[in-house]
């Protein structure tokens, strides 16, 4: 199959290209690089011995993705591309939802015209929000506490309504908890722009001595130490998941849902601890105040992955730490 994926120079949209690319798949890629680099496509064809065609053009832009559109026969799409930050989101909501929204209107737009049938689309386990119960079943109410997690709540909504229109499509709308690690070479990985808005890529600045120490937001949460708890899954494991999505669609119609997670809750504090066994490097670390809109605890109930799309996470919070530390080590100033 060729698959289109936007977004696909980004962290988790490099490590899918590269699972794709491992099994036999043809890749093109839209991406506008503005969080992320051309390089991780680079390392890509080095690690596969094979090519992928970059399109350094923005996904809202129709015109320039049309012809994207009409020099490939494309079989179906992986849809990452989008602003991704939590905090930038609350700060400037109408850049967010103009960004996001649109350029999923403009690539289901064209899917349509050329008769593309398979969309599998990065979602968000922000869409649970404030989420009651722990693991978190696909079932459970949605919801959002930010304008980033909002924008991909409404692209559920307008993907489930556009597909129901689209006579044989099928979407697969896969709700990710917190993707950690790196590809097992070193090669390619996590490397935010600024400061890190995730913690592990924290974690790992701080042990390259990029960063002076941690901060731990809140110690007193009602879990086992009192701070966070979280589903880290390795990018690997998530990359994999879009694969096998992938492949179910060709069978399927119509809207499905996946959570992609471990299913195990660790702590801020354990997975620190974790890191530090792992790679032998110390972390220092601050307690701070909570950050408002975090929650004491969020974890995936992965089981209907595992029943219908042969999908679970394999590796574990040890391996997740020593990869993202092996891609830090060999990359300490990221893909620069």
């Amino acid at each position: 199959m060729t698959i289109l994926v936007t977004g696909g120079a980004g962290y988790i949209g490099s490590h899918t290209c590269l699972e794709l690319l491992n099994l036999g798949h043809e890749v093109i890629v839209i991406d506008n690089l503005i969080n992320s680099h051309a390089e991780s496509i680079q390392r890509v064809k080095k690690l596969t011995g094979k090519n992928i065609p970059l399109y350094t053009i923005d996904l809202i832009n129709e015109t320039e993705v049309k012809k994207v559109f009409e020099d490939h026969i494309i079989d179906a799409v992986i849809h990452f591309a989008g602003l991704k930050a939590v905090g930038e989101s609350v700060e400037q909501p109408i850049r967010y939802y103009e960004n996001n929204i649109n350029s999923t209107l403009v690539l289901c737009k064209l899917m349509q015209a050329f008769s593309v049938k398979q969309l599998v689309f990065s979602s968000s386990a922000n869409v649970y929000g404030f989420a009651k119960t722990n693991p978190i079943p696909e079932t459970a109410p949605l919801s959002a506490t930010n304008p980033y997690g909002r924008t991909k709540l409404f692209i559920e909504y307008i993907l489930n309504d556009w597909v129901q229109t689209y006579s044989g499509a099928s979407v697969a709308l896969l709700r990710y908890f917190n993707p950690v690690g790196a590809h097992v070479s070193g090669r390619i990985g996590e490397d935010p722009q600024g400061i890190p808005n995730n913690l592990m890529p924290y974690i790992t600045q701080v042990a390259a001595g990029r960063r002076e120490k941690l901060s731990i937001f809140g110690n007193d949460y009602e879990t086992i130490d009192g701070t966070g708890v979280r589903d880290y899954i390795h990018v690997v494991d998530l990359a994999l998941g879009h694969v096998k999505a992938l492949d179910a669609l060709t069978n399927l119609t119509g809207t499905h849902v996946y959570n992609l997670g471990t299913g195990n809750g660790t702590s801020v504090l354990e997975l620190v601890h974790a890191f530090q066994q792992a790679t032998g490097q110390t972390i220092p670390y601050e307690i701070t105040e909570r950050r408002p809109g975090d929650v004491a605890t969020c974890f995936a109930d992965s089981s209907k992955a595992k029943r219908e799309l042969s999908w679970k996470a394999s590796r574990n919070i040890v391996e997740m730490c020593r990869d993202s530390w092996k891609w830090q080590n060999q990359n300490p100033r990221g893909y620069n």
